[in-house]
């Protein structure tokens, strides 16, 4: 799917729980707080949980990657996922 489907997607679902596989594994569960032209930014719920079950529950912070944007901790705890990783998009219920 092409970035411009994936935002208008996004687009007509903020404020609902969302699930986004990217094209690199990385899967994110969130609530979509806005989006833009290059990125939609989640209120996480795994807070900083990975795969693996691992978790980083301290501040954390990611600049910018080659893949797509991130901003998290200390920029009010959103996650920036690139519109361009992202593979699989499914609202989700509530936890």
């Amino acid at each position: 799917m092409s970035v411009e489907h994936y935002y208008h997607l996004c687009k007509c679902h903020i404020g609902e729980a969302v699930e986004i596989k990217c094209h690199d594994g990385e899967v994110y569960h969130g609530y979509i707080d806005h989006v833009d032209a290059d990125n939609v930014y989640l209120e996480s719920l795994d807070h900083g949980c990975g795969q693996d079950d691992s978790c980083d529950h301290g501040l954390f912070f990611f600049g910018p990657s080659f893949a797509g944007g991130f901003a998290g901790g200390f920029l009010g705890g959103l996650v920036g996922v690139g519109l361009g990783r992202i593979a699989f998009f499914r609202p989700f219920g509530i936890w």
